[in-house]
């Protein structure tokens, strides 16, 4: 509700009243601020009314809409500038999980393809055999087949290998996708023994290979007493393995009573006083020159090594 105009008043009391408003606008120096507020307090309605009005027209009014929508844009604002200070953390962590994850998936695939049917034995190669039959040694290890090559069950292979006591040692070898290759070192034989059994071919260990009727050709006969598992015949089998194949070929039969006389008996008759099997090698050699030197002797002791007795 408007208030009503005031009354007009004459020129001199309207000086009066600009002068009593000027003293009240502009207190003097005496009078303290508080005395300022309360007259600041005191003015008139309408001029706090005015004042207010005023106010609220230079201000926009803001709804809760804008507050929303300026909130968003100030988090929008911020997760930009934390991603872009965080750029090079980020990409350094996703460099890292992509690389263990890529090696997780090689070896994992690598593990699950070894151990599946696509790497399945389908054929098995013997490798190394003179006097064994390989395929007598294939289809004793035949059960593997369709197995894969990293399930290959070693304890059934070696049971398998017993079978061929000429089989010294062997390596099982792997070859993808589907083959599977045994490396054999056969023994080698020095000699037989005669027995009631007949001769059976025996190494240097004294493992029994085969047993025939008859002597077999190029196999000497070996005479120790003391049985395959002694001193005497552990010398004679080192003696044996040590000779060159011309001088072994020549072979016919070998003694000993201890481990330092094992003495060597030729095809031509001759008798060779071989003594220990130290120095083997070179006793080969001073027995080749004293042969080359005297081809008609009846013997020759080489059991000092150093020189030759031609008799």
């Amino acid at each position: 509700m408007r208030r009503p105009p005031p009354l007009p008043t004459s020129p001199e009391s309207q000086g009066e009243q600009e002068r009593a408003s000027a003293s009240i606008l502009r207190p003097s120096r005496r009078e303290s601020p508080v005395s300022m507020s309360t007259d600041a307090t005191a003015m008139p309605e309408d001029s706090a009314d005015v004042h207010a009005g005023s106010a609220d027209a230079e201000t926009p009014a803001t709804s809760t809409r804008d507050v929303w929508r300026a909130a968003r844009a100030r988090r929008k604002a911020l997760r930009a500038e934390i991603r872009r200070f965080t750029q090079r953390s980020r990409r350094r962590r996703i460099i890292w999980w992509s690389a263990i994850g890529a090696v997780v998936l090689l070896v994992g695939g690598s593990v699950a393809a070894a151990y599946s049917p696509l790497f399945a034995v389908e054929k098995i190669t013997v490798a190394g055999a003179s006097t064994l039959d390989a395929a007598a040694v294939e289809a004793a290890l035949s059960g593997q087949i369709g197995t894969p090559l990293a399930l290959v069950d070693t304890s059934e292979v070696k049971a398998a290998l017993l079978a061929f006591p000429l089989i010294e040692t062997y390596a099982l070898e792997a070859r993808p996708p589907h083959d599977l290759t045994v490396r054999i070192v056969e023994r080698t034989p020095i000699g037989v023994i005669r027995s009631d059994a007949g001769y059976t071919l025996v190494d240097a260990a004294g493992v029994a290979l085969s047993t025939t009727s008859d002597q077999p050709a190029g196999q000497p006969l070996i005479d120790v007493a003391a049985g395959t598992d002694s001193s005497a015949f552990q010398s004679a089998g080192l003696v044996v393995r040590s000779l060159p194949a011309d001088l072994r070929a020549q072979l016919t039969g070998v003694s000993a009573g201890t481990a330092d006389d094992v003495t060597l008996t030729l095809n031509s008759g001759l008798t060779v006083v071989w003594g220990s099997a130290e120095k083997s090698a070179l006793k080969a050699l001073v027995l080749e020159k004293a042969l080359a030197a005297k081809p008609d002797a009846a013997t020759v002791d080489v059991s000092s090594a150093e020189t030759a007795v031609v008799g």
